[in-house]
């Protein structure tokens, strides 16, 4: 399906400005971050130089003062104490930096992660059952889950075990009654409460080692927090909250840290990936991210786990090695069931009729379908559920479209599911196969009464129309300071019009590989799975504007994201 360029609104006069007032800006660049917000001067040079002298007390946080009271108790008194995470990769980062920093505080500290196709999701009663009774613990200081985990928390008072609770998730009317809720979403508008659970987490290990420091404790003193920060960096992408604020300054020093890590784990990691010097947030989106999930897809989150917490490279390496191997599996498994959904789907697909699409079949993978759904909405525009059914139950994940609410969708169908959660874009669900075909007809029906009519071409946001000189070395410069580039600060789509295509070719009979001129300028382009696209003539441009490096040198190439002849 062809793409409907939209071009984004932008202050010309107030881009004008601000190019004229900061020297080292490049036009382009301005207009950018005009379009994003910065209004003045000032605005756009704490945007450009942000660092982490601008982070905010994190005492600001609900409850912090309780939590770091009661771990402080727990360090000084030699007690048990259990760091309970996620699966995914939030989740992980988050335990091994909170157990490593508590490790060097002192601790007697234990990991403990759920295994997803036992266990369940989050701080449920099954996996506290497990954790006590592997490792003991008097208190559990829990990150990326566990603010609505009420029972759970009851559970353990019972059994004397006391509850610290970091979260980012939304509260509901049961918040946990532990001895903190440290989330920053418990207050309206904080503005914390675009952190990842492993923002959060960075939080409390921030306000123990200042605490433990206005406390004059050796072993705070020795701490230095930037050494930790390439977990940050990298869980805070793949959760893809907003890379803004507090989020951006984090990634940012992040990367910094991650590239030359003091943690076996993380250089285990890179050497597997062949990643070396600049890190970027494609490397923690598509390189790393997706190793550290493998793990928990497959049921082993505690692979990745280990990976983080061992000081050994070479068990580090063997470690990145699985995970390696569990991303390759997931791939596979992926790949069949996306051929499966597709073949199902095409036999039948009428886009006049289908609006909401859900597939189900026996025996696929729940801790791959999740991906499976974002597939399918790339290929039908269409909000998805993909189902793995496991004899009369099934289990669902969902992904949608700007256009469809995913919880208004499945808040229709209430009646036919087990339970169901998530937000308007990515949601779950479980429900009997008594009631699947019920289920297929009404979420269509509802899809239809609020997409029927719309426009469901995908869109292709510009941020601007530049001239091919513009797309130089000093453009690229500040890209990297007004980057990382990730959810809500994307990175910017550019579009060059009218250009003139001085030679094309066909590289590995699937992606076009084009030399672009305006007369005076030329410059390279790429278009990955673009061949069918070889232009004949003046062409329009979208792209995204990328170093290339080859053989040691080095040069700046545009990414194309989409092309279409001259004047379309």
């Amino acid at each position: 399906m062809s793409k409907l360029w939209k071009f984004k609104p932008c202050d010309e006069a107030l881009a004008e400005e601000l190019f004229h007032t900061l020297e080292d800006i490049p036009r382009p660049l301005a207009a950018l971050l005009a379009q994003r917000g910065c209004k003045t001067a000032e605005e756009l040079e704490e945007f450009m130089n942000s660092s982490l002298g601008a982070l905010r007390d994190p005492f600001e946080l609900p409850d912090m003062d309780k939590a770091v009271e009661r771990i402080w108790r727990a360090l000084t008194t030699g007690e048990k104490i259990t760091v309970f995470g996620d699966y995914d990769a939030d989740g992980i980062c988050s335990t091994a930096l909170l157990t490593r920093v508590l490790r060097a505080l002192g601790g007697d500290v234990e990991a403990f992660i759920p295994n997803r196709l036992d266990d369940g999701y989050g701080f449920s009663s099954d996996s506290l059952a497990t954790c006590i009774e592997q490792y003991q613990p008097t208190l559990i200081v829990t990150v990326d889950c566990g603010t609505n985990s009420a029972d759970s928390v009851e559970k353990a008072k019972e059994l004397g075990v006391d509850v610290v609770i970091t979260d980012h998730h939304e509260p509901d009317s049961s918040i946990a009654d532990a001895v903190a809720v440290v989330n920053p979403k418990r207050v309206e508008n904080h503005p914390d409460s675009i952190l990842a659970g492993v923002g959060v987490a960075f939080k409390l290990c921030h306000a123990l080692v200042k605490a433990g420091r206005d406390a004059d404790r050796p072993s705070a003193a020795l701490i230095d927090l930037k050494d930790y920060l390439d977990f940050v960096a990298v869980a805070t992408v793949t959760d893809m909250v907003p890379l803004l604020g507090e989020n951006r300054i984090l990634v940012r020093a992040g990367f910094q840290a991650l590239e030359n890590s003091k943690w076996a784990g993380w250089n285990a990691l890179k050497k597997l990936a062949g990643v070396t010097g600049t890190i970027e947030t494609a490397h923690a989106g598509f390189t790393f991210g997706p190793r550290i999930n493998a793990a928990g897809r497959i049921g082993r989150a505690d692979a990745a786990l280990e990976l983080f917490l061992t000081d050994l490279p070479a068990r580090a390496d063997e470690q990145a090695r699985f995970l390696d191997a569990a991303n390759r599996e997931r791939q596979d498994i992926e790949k069949e069931i996306v051929r499966e959904a597709f073949e199902e789907i095409d036999a039948t697909f009428d886009e006049t009729k289908d609006f909401g699409i859900v597939i189900a079949r026996e025996g696929w993978h729940i801790g791959v379908i999740g991906i499976v759904a974002s597939r399918l909405v790339q290929r039908y525009g269409r909000p998805v559920a993909v189902i793995g059914m496991d004899g009369d139950c099934g289990r669902g994940s969902c992904r949608s479209i700007d256009a469809f609410n995913l919880l208004d969708g499945l808040n229709a169908c209430s009646g036919l599911l087990k339970q169901f959660g998530g937000h308007a874009m990515a949601a779950g669900l479980e429900l009997e196969l008594k009631n699947l075909e019920a289920f297929k007809e009404q979420f269509n029906a509802y899809a239809a009464g609020q997409l029927k009519g719309n426009d469901l071409q995908p869109v292709l946001e510009i941020d601007c129309a530049i001239q091919l000189a513009e797309a130089d070395a000093a453009l690229m410069d500040g890209l990297k300071r007004a980057g990382p580039f990730g959810q809500d600060n994307p990175e910017p789509v550019w579009a060059i019009l009218g250009v003139n295509v001085a030679d094309s070719r066909i590289l590995k009979e699937k992606h076009l590989k084009l030399a672009l001129s305006d007369g005076n300028t030329r410059i390279d382009a790429i278009g990955f799975n673009m061949a069918e696209k070889l232009p004949a003539g003046p062409v329009d441009i979208a792209f995204t504007l990328q170093e290339n490096s080859w053989n040691g040198r080095t040069t700046l190439q545009l990414n194309l994201k989409d092309l279409r002849p001259a004047g379309h």
